[in-house]
């Protein structure tokens, strides 16, 4: 097959695509806690978003070594996060210094505000954390 009928037929295939397939989330890109010791980066993973540290304190880094988590940096905070029919994300938060994974959400609370929720169980020992964007 010629170059042109390849790149006629990925055309086509793009153009077949469902809309939301093709947009970005509005929560993609670069994110730092309230203290900005860490930042991540969301993006697609699979058929979900995830949100991994790039950067991160040394006292970040420590707390984290403590939790058992030798390597902060390139660790996934959120993991596999799928929309719900609410509008809520639902996925998997990973908290390094504990080194233990909860059932979570994430909340865009402003269009450079989320809000991450991990819990024990159920609604039950909630912890909440807010990432404002880094432009």
């Amino acid at each position: 097959m010629s170059v042109s009928r390849i790149s006629a037929a990925a055309a086509l295939f793009l153009a077949a695509a469902p809309a939301s397939a093709q947009r970005a989330n509005p929560w993609e890109g670069t994110w730092r806690n309230a203290a900005d010791s860490v930042r991540i980066k969301v993006a697609r993973c699979g058929r979900g978003l995830c949100g991994t540290v790039i950067q991160a304190s040394d006292k970040a880094k420590a707390d984290a070594a403590a939790g058992g988590t030798d390597r902060l940096v390139g660790t996934q905070l959120f993991r596999d996060f799928r929309e719900g029919e609410d509008g809520l994300w639902y996925g998997q938060v990973y908290v390094p210094d504990i080194g233990q994974t909860f059932d979570g959400t994430i909340e865009q609370t402003g269009r450079d505000t989320i809000v991450g929720t991990g819990c024990l169980f159920a609604n039950f020992g909630c912890k909440s954390q807010t990432w404002r964007r880094v432009r």
